[in-house]
């Protein structure tokens, strides 16, 4: 039953409105922010909504697919965006009014929300109470969150490490890769890590403890690069980037080396993709390689919970935030991924409540 909340006027709800569907690599232009928008802070007499203000807002890789115009209709993919409606992704918020048994008033959420100053969530499949409030909030689209769990699944669960093994993790200091270096510390593996910048070498180094890392910029020779800290050959591989970097690790993948695709943001604004030239290293040496998808292992997100939460309070765990201020600064903050221009898990605050 809804909460009891008797305000039926319409409040300002300021929304990052998608203006068309992006047909190559998004641009700032292709999104605006509107002030224009109104919402009641009322959830509908008889639905199972719930009404949220938004507190957090997560900017993702994977949601310029959403800004696609869609292949074939119906098309069911309920992150999916229609121009002239706000973009949608994850995010943190405080409920309002709530008309499911499960969500009360003043419960903090994190999972699928608009990008809008409230929001009434029809949808609660993607939605999660948060339990624990000792850690920030904003860990929850974050360390606590997906970007957690890809880390967890795809090291842990594809790659079936052993302490002693030899780690390369690509894009290593952004949201995903900054947890998998440390979850393979941890483990007691030798781990490395490739960054797009020196002052993202130094933090992999001085603050998640990487063994070693490099400007894959300053590397002309990605193969010649990977020999060098990998002399005996690659385990592991935690694959973000794709393309020409791939292509240097297969050629130095170690027999029954395991290759888990987490995402390769190399290629998601190119019209062409790149073609990957080493595969017979893939049979040579018996490499298995597993793209995996994050929803898959929702089922493993309590377990994953009672894993992290301690090594975070013992201060074993790391954790940094890309955090830009204000719905005005989500377009900027979102195309500035593409680039490179965060350092961490990249959010846009809304509220300071």
């Amino acid at each position: 039953m809804a909460s009891g909340n008797t305000n039926d006027e319409q409040v300002s709800n300021k929304q990052v409105i998608l203006k068309d569907y992006v047909s190559g690599f998004p641009k700032e232009s292709d999104m605006y922010v509107s002030s224009n928008g109104t919402i009641k802070l009322k959830v509908p007499e008889g639905s199972n909504a719930i009404l949220v203000k938004n507190l957090y807002l997560s900017c993702d890789p994977v949601m310029r697919n959403h800004m696609k115009k869609p292949l074939s209709e119906p098309y069911n993919d309920s992150f999916s965006l229609k121009p002239g409606s706000p973009i949608v992704g994850f995010g943190v918020a405080k409920v309002l009014d709530s008309g499911h048994p499960n969500f009360k008033k003043d419960d903090l959420v994190w999972g699928r929300t608009g990008w809008e100053e409230y929001s009434l969530i029809t949808d609660l499949q993607n939605l999660f109470k948060i339990q624990n409030t000792k850690v920030p909030l904003s860990y929850y689209i974050g360390i606590l969150g997906l970007t957690g769990l890809s880390a967890y699944a795809g090291f842990y669960e594809v790659c079936s490490p052993k302490k002693g093994e030899h780690v390369f993790i690509s894009a290593a200091s952004g949201a995903v890769g900054q947890l998998v270096g440390q979850f393979a510390k941890l483990l007691g593996c030798y781990v490395v890590g490739s960054a797009g910048s020196n002052e993202k070498v130094d933090l992999l180094k001085s603050k998640f403890k990487f063994d070693e890392a490099f400007n894959y910029k300053e590397e002309p020779d990605l193969d010649a690069a990977l020999k060098r800290y990998f002399p005996k050959g690659i385990d592991i591989y935690f694959e973000n980037v794709g393309g020409k970097m791939l292509d240097a690790v297969l050629l130095n993948m170690r027999a029954h080396g395991r290759i888990s695709g987490c995402g390769m943001i190399s290629q998601y604004n190119l019209d062409e993709p790149e073609g990957v030239h080493n595969l017979m290293h893939m049979i040579y040496k018996r490499v298995r390689i597993e793209g995996f998808v994050v929803f898959d292992y929702y089922h493993l997100y309590q377990k994953f919970l009672e894993f992290v939460l301690p090594h975070i309070a013992e201060g074993k765990i790391v954790y940094v935030e890309d955090i830009a201020e204000g719905l005005e600064s989500g377009p900027a903050a979102l195309i500035g991924l593409f680039s490179g221009l965060n350092v961490g898990k990249q959010l846009v605050l809304v509220s300071h409540e």
